[in-house]
């Protein structure tokens, strides 16, 4: 069995990815393998990308105001690439009734800035398990 990987994302135009960073590496230092992809991915890059590194999970941090726009559309790009099995999860600037929305839409679990880097740990390691490899 392999360590958890999770690829983390800033998709759209925002380039402040200072706490992307912060979550990449607190994961990866809870055990987790994680890559980043960098600043100003596309849903078509992000989802290229899990499925190129056979990621366990996808993280994205939105801080510009795009989040209803995006995360729906990496979400829709998963299930067309047979890897809706693949949770999201998102944190950054998302209003409340939006967080809910995105919720109902298939994201696993919604992050503010009220939540601290040890819940993401508690919660990535309460939640987060490989995906069985079929061969």
């Amino acid at each position: 069995m392999h360590r958890v990987r999770v690829v983390v994302a800033k998709p759209g135009l925002d380039g402040h990815d200072r706490g992307a960073k912060v979550v990449a590496r607190a994961l990866r230092d809870a055990g987790m393998e994680v890559v980043y992809t960098g600043l100003r991915q596309t849903p078509e890059q992000i989802v290229r990308t899990a499925l190129e590194e056979g990621a366990d999970a996808v993280g994205l941090s939105l801080l510009s105001g795009a989040h209803m726009e995006l995360v729906p559309r990496v979400l829709r790009l998963l299930a067309e690439n047979d890897a809706a099995e693949v949770p999201v999860f998102c944190g950054g600037v998302i209003p409340p009734e939006d967080a809910v929305r995105l919720v109902e839409l298939g994201v696993l679990r919604v992050f503010t800035s009220r939540d601290t880097l040890p819940d993401i740990i508690e919660w990535a390691h309460a939640t987060l398990r490989p995906l069985e490899v079929v061969e």
